[in-house]
């Protein structure tokens, strides 16, 4: 596989014209013109283009046509989830249907007497269950691994409702990220990672995915083996007419094994809640590098 680069596709300028464009002439027109802005796309973010095309040509294994209509919806559905992150964190929310599989279950989780790990991916838009946690809200903590996401976050803060999370960076030079991941678990709060993204290639963990082996961070699965705390996939999909379904997969328990790791046992119950979201919502896989390293 080859690593993600620690640079997230959407940078500062996407979000400031998103907020520009909603303010001005609001959510519907914004989709409008989104289309013109992936036609663009298609052609002029090669690397992008050429990922999403292998993903689905030789991961999903889709026709020369559908792949074509891939590349669009795509871009399109990642715009939307843009648009839709904007408008959410500018107080229209009442614009959005919401609905929640196994929220009874997660919320038990969280009410438990321990801290607990949330996982996710690059997949629909995780960001927008934040407001709906209430005051568990409060006790989100968001460990971020990309330098320029930090300032996308920083961005919206300034253009948009208060978020209630918290955010843990994530520095390669020392574990301050770990000391804070032990305290905020210590104090029963939740930690949320991403598990489908690696930056160091001598710190991740291989895995059938998709039909194909590829590679993803050993950290979230490491840490949530090793600290004994409840564990939970969850992803945020979106649905059509402004519409979000919340999925939330809680993990077994993982145990020792001489032939399986616990890490490994974690990633293999991962890969299963992410294959079977890619198969219902094909179109919202995110990560716009090699991640197959295919040809």
């Amino acid at each position: 596989m080859t690593e993600w680069k620690g640079k997230t596709r959407g940078g500062v300028f996407g979000y400031l014209f998103f907020i520009f464009l909603i303010k001005k002439i609001g959510i519907t027109a914004a989709y409008a013109f989104l289309s013109t802005i992936v036609l663009y796309f298609i052609p002029f973010a090669p690397k992008a283009s050429k990922s999403i095309w292998i993903y689905s040509r030789k991961i999903l294994n889709k026709s020369l046509l559908s792949s074509i209509g891939m590349l669009f919806r795509s871009y399109y559905k990642f715009g939307q989830t843009l648009i839709d992150k904007v408008a959410i964190g500018n107080g229209m929310k009442d614009k959005y249907n919401f609905r929640f599989e196994n929220y009874d279950e997660f919320l038990n989780i969280l009410n438990t007497d321990t801290g607990t790990i949330i996982i996710g991916a690059h997949v629909g838009n995780w960001e927008m269950g934040t407001p709906f946690f209430d005051d568990y809200g409060k006790k989100i903590n968001i460990v971020l691994y990309d330098a320029e996401y930090r300032r996308i976050k920083e961005l919206l803060q300034k253009n948009s409702a208060s978020a209630d999370f918290k955010v843990i960076p994530v520095n390669d030079t020392d574990l301050n990220h770990v000391f804070a991941i032990k305290e905020a678990l210590d104090n029963k709060e939740y930690i949320c990672f991403q598990g489908d993204r690696y930056i160091n290639e001598e710190r991740r963990l291989k895995g059938i995915f998709m039909g194909k082996e590829t590679s993803f961070p050993l950290g979230p699965f490491l840490l949530a083996a090793k600290m004994k705390v409840p564990v939970v996939f969850y992803f945020s999909m979106r649905e059509p007419k402004k519409t979000y379904t919340f999925h939330f997969t809680m993990a077994t328990p993982v145990y020792r094994n001489e032939e399986i790791r616990p890490e490994q046992q974690l990633l293999h119950q991962y890969i299963s809640a992410l294959e079977a979201i890619l198969k219902k919502y094909p179109e919202q896989w995110f990560n716009y590098y090699n991640f197959w390293n295919e040809k």
